[in-house]
C-alpha cells in the first residue's frame, strides 16, 4: 500500500535586523483598560528590556474606549519611546489587530491580552522561529501537555469543546485556536490579512485556518496561564459568533471561496490536499461525530423553523412529514460530504434513497411520539409538541449515524 506525502512546507529567510526599526511590535489591544494599561505595559516593557535581543514596540490599540484609557496610552507613549498608540472608532480585537499589523513596519508581530494572563517568559519562545525562519506563525497554547493552567471548569470546558469542534469540522491540527498570545510574519500577514473577515474574537481561529489550509507551519508554545477573574468576555455571545464565523469559513472553504490553492503556490508549499485527503482516508470517528453533530444541529433548527411555518395552515402530522422530506435531501448531501469525506457522484443517487429510508425511521419515530402525545395529552400546545419532537429527533438523530456508519457511507460499499 502506497502513502501519499504532503509536501514539507519551506523555512522562510531569517529576518536580519534594520537599524532604526523595530524587530517585533507587540499589539496589545483595549477597550475601558484605563486601570490595567498602564501595569501592563510597564512591565511588558521591563521584560522586554531585559530580555528581548532586539529593537521592540508595543503598539496600545485603543478599541473605541469610553473611559481614559486613551489619556492612559497617550501618557505611556510619551513615558516611553518604545510605546506607541493607535486609536480606532469602532470596536473589536479583530479590527485592532488587523488595522495595526497592516500598517507595522517590524518584521514579527504579536499581540497579547491587557491582563497578561500568560507568563512573559514564554514570548521570547514565541517569536524566535519567526526570526529565525523555521515557522511563519506562532501560538501560545493552554492546552499543551506541559502548559501550566489555573481557570474555572467552564472555561476550561469551553475551550476545549471548542477546539474539538474546529478539529472536528474544519480539520485543524493546531491545539488553542483562542490563547490571546500570537505571533506573525509581517510578509505572511501581509498576504493572509486581506481574506480574513471577522473584525472580534474569531479572528484569531480564521486566520490559524486560513494560514494552515495555505501550508504555513504554525508553532506552538506551551504556555504558563492564569484566568482573569475580572474578565468581561460575554462567553455566550462569543460562541454563537464562533459558531457562525465557523460555518462562514467551512462554507468558504467548501466551494473554493478562499484561494488556497494559490496561497500554497505563493508560499512555495506545494500542491494543495492535507494528510487524509492525500492518502484518500475518510475522517476519524470523531471528526465524523463532531461534524454530525454539527449538520445534525443545523438540520434541527431547520426542522423546526419548517414546521412551526407549515403548522399555521397544516395539521401536526402533514407538518411533520413536511418538515423532515424536505431537510432529509440537503442533510444526506452534507453528511456525504462533510461527514464521512465521499465525493463526487458515484453512488449518490442511491445513497439519497437510502438516506429517505433512514429519515422514514425518524419521521416513524416523531409520528409515533406525536401520536402518543395527542392520547396522553390531547389539545397539547405547539410549543409541547415542538418539545416532543425535539426529544424524538434526538433518539432518530442517535439511530440515523449508526445507519449512516454502518450502511449507506460504510466504505465497502461506497468502494463496491
Amino acid at each position: 500500500m502506497t502513502t501519499a506525502l504532503v509536501p514539507r512546507p519551506l523555512a522562510r529567510p531569517a529576518i536580519e535586523p534594520v537599524p532604526g526599526t523595530p524587530v517585533l511590535d507587540v499589539v496589545v489591544p483595549v477597550f475601558d483598560e484605563e486601570r490595567d494599561l498602564a501595569p501592563c505595559v510597564e512591565r511588558l516593557h521591563a521584560h522586554l528590556t531585559a530580555a528581548f535581543p532586539y529593537r521592540f514596540r508595543i503598539t496600545v490599540a485603543d478599541n473605541a474606549s469610553t473611559d481614559r484609557t486613551l489619556v492612559v496610552a497617550e501618557d505611556l507613549a510619551a513615558r516611553f519611546a518604545e510605546v506607541a498608540v493607535v486609536h480606532l472608532d469602532r470596536k473589536g480585537r479583530g479590527r485592532a489587530l488587523h488595522t495595526v499589523w497592516s500598517a507595522s513596519d517590524a518584521p514579527v508581530l504579536a499581540y497579547m491580552d491587557v491582563d497578561l494572563s500568560t507568563d512573559l517568559n514564554a514570548l521570547l519562545p514565541l517569536v524566535a522561529p519567526l526570526i529565525s525562519g523555521h515557522s511563519d506563525l506562532a501560538i501560545g497554547s493552554r492546552l499543551s501537555r506541559t502548559s501550566r493552567v489555573v481557570r474555572g471548569a467552564k472555561r476550561e470546558i469551553i475551550s476545549r469543546c471548542y477546539n474539538v469542534l474546529l478539529r472536528g469540522t474544519l480539520r485543524t491540527r493546531f491545539s488553542d485556536a483562542q490563547c490571546g498570545f500570537k505571533a506573525i510574519r509581517r510578509d505572511v500577514a501581509q498576504r493572509l490579512l486581506p481574506l480574513v473577515e471577522d473584525t472580534g474574537w474569531f479572528f484569531d481561529t480564521e486566520l490559524l485556518v486560513l494560514a494552515e489550509r495555505s501550508g504555513l507551519r504554525i508553532h506552538e508554545v506551551p504556555v504558563d496561564w492564569v484566568d482573569d477573574p475580572d474578565s468581561r468576555v460575554d462567553v455566550l455571545a462569543t460562541a454563537v459568533t464562533d459558531l457562525k464565523g465557523v460555518a462562514r469559513v467551512g462554507r468558504a472553504l467548501a466551494t473554493g471561496a478562499l484561494p488556497v490553492a494559490e496561497l500554497r503556490r505563493e508560499f512555495g508549499r506545494g500542491p494543495i490536499g492535507d494528510a487524509d485527503s492525500a492518502a484518500g482516508v475518510a475522517p476519524g470517528t470523531t471528526a465524523q461525530i463532531v461534524r454530525f453533530a454539527v449538520i445534525g444541529v443545523i438540520s434541527t433548527l431547520a426542522f423546526l423553523l419548517l414546521y412551526s411555518l407549515a403548522r399555521t395552515v397544516l395539521p401536526a402530522q402533514l407538518s411533520n412529514l413536511v418538515a423532515l422530506v424536505v431537510t432529509a435531501v440537503a442533510n444526506t448531501a452534507a453528511n456525504r460530504r462533510l461527514t464521512f469525506g465521499i465525493r463526487g457522484r458515484r453512488h449518490a443517487g442511491r445513497s439519497q434513497v437510502e438516506g429517505l429510508v433512514v429519515f422514514g425511521l425518524g419521521l416513524a419515530l416523531t409520528s409515533g411520539s406525536l401520536a402518543l402525545l395527542g392520547v396522553v395529552l390531547p389539545g397539547a400546545s405547539p410549543t409541547t409538541e415542538l418539545g416532543v419532537l425535539v426529544i424524538a429527533n434526538a433518539v432518530a438523530t442517535v439511530l440515523r449515524f449508526v445507519a449512516y456508519r454502518a450502511w449507506v457511507f460504510h466504505p465497502r460499499r461506497q468502494s463496491a
